[in-house]
C-alpha cells in the first residue's frame, strides 16, 4: 500500500515546476504552523482551564488544524484523499457534538443549565431544518429535552464514522465510486443519507445557540460559533461543489491527473489556506476570552486579599 503511495508522491513532485514547488512548500508550511499553533493552544488550555471544559475546547479548536493537516497529506498524496477526507469528516462530526457540549459547559454544565432554563421555553424554528417554520411552538426545556438535543448531535458523530469506514471498505473493493451516480451504485445512497444526518445534527446545536447566546456574549460566543459555521461551510459545501464541477468536467484534466484528481487537489489547496486563517482567528478569540477571565479571577483574588487585610487592620486597631 505504501509503495504505490510513495510512487505517486514522486510523480507529483516530478510534475511540479518552480512555481508549483513554491506553492506546495508554502501550503505545507501553513499546515505545519496551524498544527504547531494548535499544540501550543492545547498546552495553554490544559494549564489554565478546568476539566471537562478544557477537553471540549481542545476538540473544538482542533477542527481547522486537523483539516489543514489532512488536506496537506491529500495534496501530496492524491490517492490517499479518501482516507484524509474520512479522517477530517469524522473529526468534524465529533466537533459538531462538542460545540453543543461547549455551550452547555460555558453556562455551568448540565446541572446548572437545567436549573437555569428548566421550564423555560426554547424556540426551535432555527436553521438548518426549520428556519422557515415560524409557526412551530416553543418547547419547554427539561432534562429529557436536553438529552434529545445531545443525542441529535451525537448520532452524527457515531453514524458518520461508521458510514465512512464502510465507504472505505467498499472503495478498496471497487464498489464505491463518487462518479457512479447510477441507482445501483453505493455512493448515491450513502452520501445523501450522510447529508440528512448532517442537517439533523446541526439543528440541536443551532437551537441551543439561538436561545442561549445572549447569556454568553461576554466570552465571544458569537464569533466562536461563526468560526465553527465557517469551517462547516468550507469543509462540506465548498468541497461538494468542487467535486460536482470535477465530475461534470468543468475542471479540465491535466495529465497525469484526471479531472477528479485536479478538483481534489484544488480543494485540498484551498482548504489549507482557509484553515490556516481560521486557526489564527480562532486562537485569538479563545486566548483573548480566557486571558480576560484569568485576569478577572486574579483581580477578584486581589480584592478579597484587600478586604481581608482591611478587616485585619480594623481588628488590630480595636
Amino acid at each position: 500500500m505504501l509503495t504505490p503511495l510513495f510512487a505517486l508522491f514522486v510523480v507529483v513532485q516530478s510534475e511540479l515546476d518552480a512555481f508549483g514547488m513554491c506553492l506546495y512548500a508554502m501550503l505545507t508550511f501553513m499546515s505545519c504552523i496551524s498544527l504547531l499553533l494548535y499544540l501550543e493552544q492545547c498546552v495553554y488550555i490544559y494549564k489554565n482551564l478546568p476539566y471537562p471544559k478544557k477537553a471540549t475546547i481542545m476538540w473544538v479548536n482542533g477542527a481547522a488544524p486537523v483539516i489543514a493537516t489532512m488536506s496537506c497529506f491529500g495534496m501530496w498524496i492524491p490517492r490517499a484523499v479518501m482516507f484524509t477526507d474520512m479522517t477530517s469528516n469524522c473529526y468534524f462530526a465529533v466537533v459538531v457534538y462538542k460545540v453543543l457540549v461547549l455551550l452547555v459547559e460555558e453556562l455551568g454544565g448540565s446541572s446548572v443549565f437545567l436549573k437555569r432554563f428548566s421550564g423555560k421555553t426554547f424556540r426551535i424554528s432555527t436553521g438548518p431544518c426549520c428556519c422557515c417554520c415560524l409557526c412551530l411552538p416553543r418547547v419547554p426545556m427539561s432534562r429529557r429535552m436536553l438529552f434529545l438535543l445531545k443525542l441529535g448531535a451525537l448520532q452524527y458523530a457515531i453514524l458518520k464514522t461508521v458510514l465512512s469506514v464502510l465507504s472505505i471498505v467498499l472503495w478498496t473493493n471497487g464498489n464505491f465510486d463518487l462518479s457512479d451516480l447510477e441507482i445501483t451504485g453505493t455512493a448515491i445512497w450513502i452520501n445523501p443519507f450522510i447529508g440528512v444526518l448532517t442537517i439533523t445534527s446541526l439543528w440541536p446545536v443551532a437551537i441551543v445557540f439561538m436561545n442561549t447566546n445572549s447569556f454568553l456574549r461576554g466570552i465571544n460566543i458569537v464569533p466562536k460559533y461563526a468560526m465553527y459555521q465557517l469551517i462547516l461551510v468550507l469543509s462540506q459545501l465548498q468541497t461538494s461543489i468542487i467535486n460536482i464541477l470535477a465530475l461534470d468536467g468543468t475542471i479540465a484534466c491535466s495529465p497525469p491527473f484526471s479531472s477528479q484528481a485536479r478538483g481534489s487537489m484544488l480543494s485540498q489547496q484551498m482548504m489549507i489556506m482557509e484553515m490556516f486563517i481560521i486557526t489564527l482567528v480562532t486562537r485569538f478569540f479563545y486566548r483573548r476570552t480566557y486571558d480576560t477571565l484569568s485576569c478577572e479571577a486574579h483581580d477578584n483574588d486581589h480584592q478579597k486579599d484587600r478586604v481581608s487585610l482591611q478587616a485585619a487592620h480594623m481588628e488590630h486597631d480595636v
